[in-house]
């Protein structure tokens, strides 16, 4: 317990940005079950249990709490992917790992990537959204490069059309933001072995 205003001033200072986490995560349920834009500075304060004007004390617009939420899930996603990416493994190693990671992240934040898909397309053509489009960039090269590299060393099929299969490798992941609960029965890792399991291997019994 601090016994002193200067132990008083240290607490306060190392609880702030616990509290700035707390309030990014209520607003981001906010953004994604309203909307951005129908979503108001005091909806998400009302949400956090405060007032409006105390919510400008940690943040000063709506803009950068969506700014946080957003870069904050992206780097945490590209650190991973980027990990991935560069552990120099096989084609099919790297796509395993690569849906495996989609789906922690889906976990990790769940809001986040609700805000994503609704409001990126909307967002990206603002100057202060503009790395939503060059993520997007950097994940379709990172997704396609991988394919291709499969396709050509032999650990993909050769007539895989590998733009068709990328979408298709991305919206069966990501769409499953949409219906996925974080601590529901199955952890990322089993829903991502389940969708690999139906992505490489099929779902007919060879005979």
């Amino acid at each position: 317990m601090p016994n002193s205003n200067s132990d008083r001033k240290k607490t306060a200072v190392s609880a702030a940005p616990e509290r700035r986490e707390e309030l990014l995560a209520t607003a981001a349920e906010v953004f994604a079950a309203q909307g951005y834009r129908a979503t108001t500075v005091r909806r998400i304060a009302d949400e956090a249990g405060m007032l409006a004007g105390s919510l400008y004390y940690h943040f000063d617009s709506k803009e950068s709490m969506l700014d946080e939420i957003l870069s904050g899930f992206l780097n945490d996603l590209w650190a991973r992917y980027d990990a991935v990416l560069a552990a120099g493994l096989g084609p099919r190693e790297t796509i395993e790992a690569l849906v495996t990671e989609s789906f922690r992240e889906i976990d990790r934040h769940h809001a986040a990537v609700a805000i994503y898909q609704k409001e990126s397309k909307h967002l990206q053509t603002q100057p202060r959204f503009t790395y939503l489009a060059d993520s997007q960039v950097k994940f379709e090269k990172a997704w396609l490069g991988t394919l291709e590299r499969g396709v050509a060393e032999g650990a993909f099929r050769a007539d895989l059309d590998v733009r068709l299969t990328y979408r298709f490798l991305r919206d069966t992941v990501w769409v499953a933001a949409s219906w996925y609960r974080p601590g529901g029965q199955h952890s990322p890792e089993e829903i991502a072995r389940q969708y690999l399991s139906m992505v490489l291997e099929g779902i007919t019994l060879r005979e």
